[in-house]
């Protein structure tokens, strides 16, 4: 029978790390709405005839990567009671959306800086940052079901938050049979079971040094250890 390990902290799962950014670049990071407006009759003709799920994300993608704002609906003026009703459209969170980098397994923010803003502002909306996996998995669990059916994902079968593992499969021994060495005078295991006992190290460091309240740049690298150990496990 199969086990498992109970990671400390969510990893990226490398086959489908790109389909994450994807979505990512499709919803607000903040709020985890989707970034398009149903209402707009632009983007409903596009998807309106789409039936094949693949295409449908396609389609959804090329239309919400470039939105740099999660847009909020318009608010009645105070100061005009009587004034005409406020558009209701999106219903975003107003915050802006950074432009998401990959590099090799990691996921970058980074924000376009605005030309009127202070030099203050702009140096640090220009630097990248971290995308952590549990931050993405935290993003990725509030997307609404409805938000789910037009990026053609399935909230019973497809949440995109099981993409992001919380749980590694242990493989059987005869799975990953010991291997003969010395002429087969002596039995050794084999490389599964080793990087096993490295996932399972690297996962007690991030947890431990959690639990001790070490420095957040600490855990950060003990995470990122636990990443590339299960990288190269699910590579073998």
């Amino acid at each position: 029978h199969f086990g498992h390990i109970e990671l400390a902290r969510p990893v990226f799962h490398p086959g489908f790390i790109v389909k994450v950014k994807k979505i990512l670049e499709s919803i607000c990071v903040n709020c985890g709405k989707l970034k398009a407006d149903i209402s707009d009759p632009n983007f409903a003709d596009k998807i309106r005839h789409v039936r094949d799920l693949k295409t449908r994300m396609a389609v959804v993608w090329n239309h919400c990567k470039s939105k740099m704002v999660c847009e909020a609906d318009e608010q009645r003026d105070e100061g005009d009671p009587d004034g005409d009703e406020p558009k209701k459209g999106h219903g975003g969170c107003g915050h802006l959306q950074p432009v998401i980098r990959k590099e090799g397994l990691k996921l970058f923010l980074q924000y376009k800086k605005a030309k009127d803003d202070d030099e203050d502002i702009k140096t640090v909306h220009q630097d990248k940052r971290l995308f952590m996996p549990s931050e993405v998995y935290t993003t990725l669990m509030k997307i609404s079901d409805s938000d789910l059916h037009l990026l053609g994902l399935s909230d019973e079968y497809a949440r995109p938050e099981w993409m992001i593992l919380t749980v590694l499969p242990v493989p059987p021994p005869p799975v990953r049979p010991s291997i003969a060495v010395d002429g087969g005078t002596m039995r050794s295991e084999d490389d599964l079971t080793y990087k096993l006992g490295e996932v399972i190290k690297a996962s007690t460091n991030v947890r431990k040094s959690e639990q001790e309240g070490s420095p957040a740049h600490i855990v950060t690298e003990y995470e990122q250890l636990l990443q590339f150990h299960v990288a190269t496990y699910m590579d073998n």
